[in-house]
């Protein structure tokens, strides 16, 4: 399993690093002036941007899920779950026939996109690498219960602390 480190002179500065970014529609427009076209769009939009809610995650799976055609995926991007989302597998009869395949419902639902395929449905995840299962297990538990993709690591030479972004991406890496 490939790890990245991942070190930063501050908190200030990962903060930084890691805030949302605004699209070129947002940056151009004041925030005083947007006029937006409807009510469900204002809060839509307001509720984003005053909460900074980060919905959606990217990863990159440890060896990667290979297609029919051979191509290996490892990039992807994993949403927040729903309250849907948990209660959903439990009325599956494949669930129920197997509780060890409430995982592979759940994640099936909350991976939005995997490489190039956008259809991520039950059938990859069950032909994925056990590995990659257990890292987007890991995944789906941290950005749903502690709201990011940040562990704290000790390094094995030197014993020092720092942290590691979980989801592939370099500090600063869109």
């Amino acid at each position: 399993m490939r790890r990245r480190t991942v070190t930063a002179g501050s908190l200030e500065e990962i903060l930084q690093v890691t805030a949302p970014t605004q699209t070129p529609e947002q940056a151009a427009v004041p925030p005083a002036a947007a006029a937006p076209a409807s009510a469900a769009s204002a809060s839509a939009s307001a509720s984003r941007e005053d909460h900074g809610l980060r919905t959606e995650f990217e990863f990159e799976l440890p060896r990667g899920y290979v297609d029919e055609a051979g191509t290996v995926h490892r990039h992807g991007s994993m949403r927040l779950a729903t309250a849907r989302d948990e209660l959903r597998p439990q009325i599956d009869l494949r669930v129920k026939e197997n509780p060890a395949y409430l995982s592979v419902v759940l994640l099936s639902q909350v991976i939005t996109r995997l490489g190039t395929i956008t259809d991520v449905h039950a059938g990859v995840v069950e032909r994925m690498y056990a590995t990659d299962v257990a890292f987007l297990q890991d995944f789906y538990r941290r950005v749903n219960s502690e709201g990011h993709t940040r562990a704290a690591v000790t390094c094995p030479h030197c014993e020092g602390g720092f942290e590691v972004d979980l989801s592939g991406g370099r500090l600063g890496e869109s």
